[in-house]
């Protein structure tokens, strides 16, 4: 069956193939059900990410849906291009501009909220609302850490700013989950270059450490560049680093070994002490023990502020 993904039953009807071909094609031949009447073929279905598939999914449900619905929440950061971290992808999301009426069934949640027809965005001939109103609505049901981690990535990317989103926010006053949006768009950083760091500024906020100024250049005494630091608290003497496999493998040069990137970051870090700075690492085993991670910050700030003293 040489068709575009995904299959719809009626078009392969159309065809002129049977439902009892259709159902040999799920249960013999490795064809998977995508929803309901679509499906995808197999050479195909494995090459698919969960963000891959979820477009498709997308694509798929769009087609019997309202005209009044268009594609928001995870389905339209998707949509725009963004990975979305810790957010689930099983259903797609709609909006329909209505007071009520919402629903969630298997494979689609249906929200009702106000929303600017003039703002409505056509993405693959797919309906969809902006990139900074998807945002806004995933801070309003999302855990803080999966919305700061895509906003982080939107406003790295260039592809709206936290005032975009502040302002596409602005129909949810006095609604659930608004107090909570603008705490974490508040916390919305382009510096920000990686998941781990997304999720390690909002630990600090939860454990009560001060908010260190990202991506702060450092250089040694004759005014050569060293590097840059993932975080610095500089009140308190003490860069923060968060270390990713990613992260490494970002600073590979051409014909190097791991292990030399992880050398020369030592080499790094030895030219930053060197300069007065207590330095500190985790990873994301230690995102996962918050506590144990406030216990060694603050004790690299009792380090970095006795240091200064003398």
């Amino acid at each position: 069956m040489s068709e575009p993904i995904p299959v719809e039953r009626r078009r392969a009807l159309d065809r002129g193939y049977t439902d009892a071909q259709l159902r040999r094609l799920t249960e013999r031949e490795g064809w998977s059900r995508l929803r309901l009447g679509w499906y995808l073929p197999p050479e195909l279905d494995a090459t698919l990410d969960s963000v891959e598939r979820h477009r498709e999914l997308v694509r798929a449900t769009m087609a019997a849906v309202s005209p009044h619905a268009v594609v928001s929440h995870q389905s339209a950061t998707v949509l725009h291009g963004l990975t979305p971290w810790a957010v689930p992808l099983d259903r797609v999301h709609v909006t329909r501009d209505r007071p009520s009426g919402g629903r969630r069934t298997r494979g689609l949640h249906v929200h009702c909220a106000p929303f600017d027809t003039n703002e409505v965005l056509s993405i693959a001939g797919v309906r969809t609302l902006p990139l900074a109103r998807a945002l806004a609505d995933i801070a309003r049901t999302e855990p803080i850490d999966a919305a700061v981690v895509l906003g982080d990535m939107a406003l790295r990317q260039g592809l709206c700013s936290r005032d975009d989103v502040l302002a596409a926010l602005s129909y949810a006053e006095g609604r659930k989950g608004y107090p909570a949006a603008r705490r974490a768009i508040a916390l919305f950083d382009g510096r920000s270059e990686s998941i781990g760091e997304s999720r390690s500024r909002v630990l600090f906020e939860r454990l009560c450490l001060p908010r260190p100024v990202l991506q702060e250049p450092f250089f040694d005494r004759q005014g050569s560049f060293i590097g840059r630091a993932d975080f610095f608290f500089e009140e308190q003497g003490v860069i923060g680093e968060f270390d990713g496999k990613v992260k490494y493998g970002k600073h590979l040069r051409e014909g190097e070994h791991a292990g030399e990137v992880v050398f020369r970051e030592k080499l790094r870090e030895d030219r930053l002490r060197e300069q007065g700075w207590e330095v500190v690492r985790w990873t994301w085993q230690d995102l996962a023990r918050p506590l144990a991670l406030r216990d060694r910050i603050l004790h690299a700030f009792a380090r970095g502020l006795g240091g200064r003293a003398a």
